[in-house]
């Protein structure tokens, strides 16, 4: 009996890979090099993320991914894709980028429409290669503001323009949001909270914050300072925080470059100020979008267990991924009780 006939999506056909035109070019490829050359494991996470979405397409629309993206890092997952599929794998490589992706594709949607199209900033901290503000009719009344380091922000921009020399890529390049600002700086710092006023950003507008891949890579003082700055503007604005939190046997695997975690941080956030937190696991209802077919994969054995224990039954580390949001305003009885349920459906 197929997919289908059970009800369930069917598993996707993977097809060869074929590199797209435009990443042949010299140009294309001289700049890559140098990202291979000069960038560090937590800049070249932002190409591994954006293959994610390239390779994953049948679920993302993501037309510049590729583009972001590069030929290694497209090769390596899609090696990784095919032999998972050859092996009939119960998860297939780069799942949980999808599902990471469309969750918070999904909850910046709710997050928006839940505020009745009143003006709304979106800051994405870390931004890296996300190309949201390309690609999400959503944004279309949102001020969006991307931060990160000074070399990933001009090499996306030179990445951009060389697509904007290809009549074929043309296209892909109109902005969807109602602005786009570029923020050069780092968020390990003191001073990107300062670089992001001096760019445009109001801090007493509506405002929804994307911490997508990056808090646990900072170390714990780094991440708690950001998370700190976030929910002190619950004092003065409506504001949302989407963000991703690793356990702790997350990072202690070898050769883990990870420092920042949270087993509960759903306890973390209120204690700093936010009223409203929801958290979910890869596999929840909220965080599924039809793509695990196998019952026993791997995400749904980790729901299982409660979320104190720290190690499989087969002595493996219970590494989770969670995926939460969390808001707050200045006068919190003016928010509906039902606030947080309106975002998670």
């Amino acid at each position: 009996m197929s997919g289908e006939e059970n009800g369930l999506p069917e598993v996707p056909k993977w097809p060869e890979f074929k590199l797209p035109d435009l990443l042949s070019t010299e140009a294309v490829r001289q700049l890559h090099a140098t990202i291979e050359k000069e960038w560090d494991a937590l800049q070249r996470s932002a190409c591994q993320t954006a293959a994610g979405r390239a390779l994953w397409k049948h679920v993302i629309h993501d037309p510049l991914a590729d583009l972001l993206a590069g030929e290694s890092y497209l090769r390596s997952l899609h090696e990784k894709i095919k032999k998972d599929c050859t092996n009939n794998a119960s998860e297939i490589s780069g799942v949980i980028l999808a599902v990471r992706t469309l969750w918070f594709d999904s909850k910046l949607e709710a997050a928006l429409h839940s505020l009745h199209g009143r003006e709304t900033q979106v800051v994405l901290l870390g931004a890296g290669m996300d190309a949201r503000a390309y690609r999400l009719s959503c944004l279309k009344e949102s001020d969006v503001f991307e931060v990160d380091l000074p070399e990933v922000l001009h090499m996306k921009t030179t990445l951009l323009q060389a697509a904007m020399e290809s009549t074929n890529e043309h296209q892909h390049l109109k902005i969807m949001a109602k602005s786009l600002s570029r923020v050069a700086a780092d968020i390990k710092g003191n001073d990107w909270l300062e670089k992001l006023k001096i760019s445009g950003y109001v801090p007493e507008k509506n405002t929804v914050w994307i911490l997508e891949g990056i808090l646990y890579y900072l170390t714990h003082s780094q991440a708690m300072q950001v998370l700190k700055i976030i929910a002190d503007k619950c004092t003065t604005t409506q504001t949302f925080l989407l963000a991703d939190f690793m356990n702790k046997p997350s990072t202690t695997l070898s050769n883990s470059i990870f420092h920042f975690y949270s087993d509960w941080p759903d306890h973390l956030l209120p204690s700093l100020g936010f009223s409203h937190v929801k958290l979910s696991q890869i596999g929840d209802p909220d965080a599924h979008f039809g793509l695990f077919h196998d019952p026993s994969n791997l995400f749904n054995k980790l729901r299982s267990l409660p979320r104190s224990v720290y190690t499989n039954p087969d002595g493996t580390p219970c590494c989770r991924l969670y995926l939460v949001q969390a808001s707050g305003s200045p006068d919190q009885t003016l928010e509906p009780a039902d606030l947080m349920l309106k975002i998670s459906t």
